[in-house]
């Protein structure tokens, strides 16, 4: 062992315990190993930032731009919904289709990304029909986290292993190269999570979980008008649930409260009083035939102006607002703001919220001018909670959301048959989603990670650090002796079960990047196919079932009230059976000689 190896390797110990210490965030973690290696002369100065340049970085910076203009074109919202729309009342036949809608999802964006889509929905479908959601997020999570190993573009680790095998002098990863295998993987899983079902833990008797997560419901006023397509059609061939992510409570019809009776046609002036999601209530700002029922109407130009923002007011005690009405304290004219939704945690009200007295803890949705905004805040007689995003960015651009199908199917198509390579055709459908106005680059540069930009270059430049000082050959070496005569599938297994433990304290794309270079170098020294041990890389660092550290496991851990053993319960069987698919399958999809 060569003294730069030495040093490489504790500077290697040292970034691995730190990534598991987690007190400092992975990306400052990886870019100040990246700076040490530099400074201790392990990585050339002029090498130093080649992995900010790699194809694989920019890769997932185009992608990353794709996914973005889904989103914000409404294209995700509408898939979702529409999926969610066929559930079956059921439990059982609800969970199944949660699991098959998140796994479908996440084949196409990434799996933090269609967790945190679902979330919301899931909590408003289990609540609308009496199941405990936490009987459904933690296989939301799992899902999710199961289309992993379906597509390149499934996940970001996907992506990192593409761009260093490419660097090693292998062909690039398919697009849909690793779904024979990815696609087995899926439907185990999802097979085994519907029949472990009994494992799931039920917390229906703890505290509500919406407002732990977050997802804060609304009571809203919406009002149909003259030109909508529901007039005439009943509450149930109106779907507002599966549709809007809204659930109508009551309907008043010329100043009169009818029960709603789901075969009851709506007619024109209609006034529904709905619950959902803020963000769902603004979305009704982009569906014609309906307007947000106000105190007062809302124009187009004050939804469209730079000076409007959003925010949540909760009633603090000694405010002149309680037990007054909305429109008894002419609170649009005072306070030249409007109440687009209130909250109240645990009471049920089927009165219009405008005539509805107010009490101590109303949380009300506000949106005005932000000077408004802080003049409440200022005055006390509201605790501001918290801005919301601009009602611009709230809402989707459904009308372009055709083009950007158009452009991401492209882009599928141009790598698919090998017209272009996918970070050109990636940087490519970028460019046209930014032309086409789907999303313009401020928008999009707001919902990059550039944390995951900014670990993969470092972490990449360590890669190179290892091929340069021969670390990399000198670990290979070391693991192909202690291995002997041993079969190659015992080497399989071996970086398998290494790469599962180390993303549980250090991030998927570290564990592939610290991994990868060892994997490639102990198959060229044993005379094997370096790409069947990238391969198991790859879908080795997707399975983070074992502990609620995985970002989309993180996500439901808390609104769940999950506890840490519960993903191990149900995730160490998972992780076994996906072990067992990937070294019956991965040599027979990708030889090892």
């Amino acid at each position: 062992m060569t003294p730069q190896i030495a040093l490489l390797l504790a500077i290697l110990v040292i970034a691995v315990c730190l990534f598991w210490w987690e007190r400092v965030s992975s990306d400052v973690t990886a870019l100040g190993v990246l700076l040490t290696l530099v400074f201790t002369g392990l990585l050339p100065m002029n090498k130093a930032f080649d992995g900010f340049s790699s194809d694989a970085v920019i890769m997932i910076l185009g992608l990353l731009i794709l996914t973005a203009a889904l989103q914000r074109t409404g294209v995700v919202d509408m898939v979702g919904r529409a999926v969610l729309s066929k559930a079956d009342p059921s439990s059982n036949r609800l969970l199944l289709t949660v699991m098959i809608s998140a796994a479908a999802l996440s084949t196409f964006i990434s799996n933090t990304a269609s967790t945190a889509f679902f979330l919301p929905i899931v909590f408003g479908v289990a609540k609308n029909i009496g199941v405990s959601a936490s009987r459904l997020l933690l296989p939301l999570a799992f899902s999710s986290i199961l289309a992993s190993s379906v597509t390149l573009v499934s996940t970001s680790t996907n992506m990192i292993v593409s761009g260093m095998m490419t660097d090693h002098n292998m062909a690039p990863m398919g697009m849909f190269e690793p779904a024979p295998v990815g696609l087995t993987i899926m439907a185990v899983g999802l097979i085994y999570l519907y029949f472990a079902r009994r494992w799931i833990p039920d917390h229906s008797e703890e505290d509500d979980l919406t407002e732990q997560f977050g997802v804060r419901p609304y009571l809203c006023e919406v009002i149909i008008l003259n030109n909508s397509k529901l007039v005439g059609k009943t509450l149930v061939e109106a779907r507002f649930g599966e549709r809007y992510g809204l659930w109508v409570l009551s309907v008043e019809r010329d100043n009169k409260k009818l029960t709603p009776h789901y075969n009851q046609p709506l007619r024109e002036g209609d006034i529904l009083l709905v619950e959902g999601s803020q963000s769902d209530i603004v979305k009704l700002k982009d569906t014609t035939g309906l307007d947000i029922n106000a105190d007062v109407t809302l124009s187009d130009h004050n939804l469209t102006d730079s000076e409007m923002g959003m925010a949540e007011a909760i009633i603090l005690p000694g405010s002149p607002l309680i037990g007054r009405t909305l429109e008894k304290c002419r609170f649009r004219q005072r306070y030249d703001l409007l109440v687009l939704g209130l909250n109240r945690r645990g009471v049920n009200i089927v009165r219009r919220i405008s005539r509805e007295p107010l009490d101590l803890g109303d949380v009300l949705l506000l949106q005005g001018r932000k000077e408004s905004i802080s003049q409440l805040r200022d005055e006390g007689t509201l605790h501001i909670l918290g801005s919301i995003e601009p009602m611009e960015k709230a809402r989707t651009k459904r009308r372009h959301a055709p083009l950007a199908i158009a452009i991401f199917v492209a882009v599928l198509v141009l790598t698919s048959f090998q017209v272009m390579t996918l970070p050109i055709a990636a940087m490519l459908g970028a460019l046209m989603v930014f032309l086409t106005r789907c999303i313009t680059p401020e928008e999009a540069y707001e919902k990059i990670e550039w944390r995951v930009i900014i670990l993969i270059g470092s972490m990449l430049g360590l890669g190179l650090a290892m091929r340069e000082t021969g670390a990399a050959d000198y670990l290979a070496i070391l693991i192909v002796s202690a291995a002997g005569n041993a079969s190659p599938l015992w080497l399989l297994t071996g970086f398998f079960v290494l790469t599962v433990l180390l993303t549980q304290p250090m991030s998927n794309q570290a564990a592939a990047v610290v991994v990868l270079p060892v994997a490639i170098a102990t198959a060229l020294q044993s005379g094997l196919n370096p790409r069947t041990f990238a391969m198991m890389i790859a879908i080795a660092a997707s399975t983070s079932y074992l502990t609620p550290l995985e970002p989309a496991c993180v996500m439901v851990y808390g609104p769940g009230r999950y506890r840490f053993v519960e993903f191990f319960k149900l995730g160490w069987p998972l992780t076994v059976l996906i072990y067992l698919v990937a070294i019956i399958l991965v040599p027979v999809v990708w030889p090892l000689h």
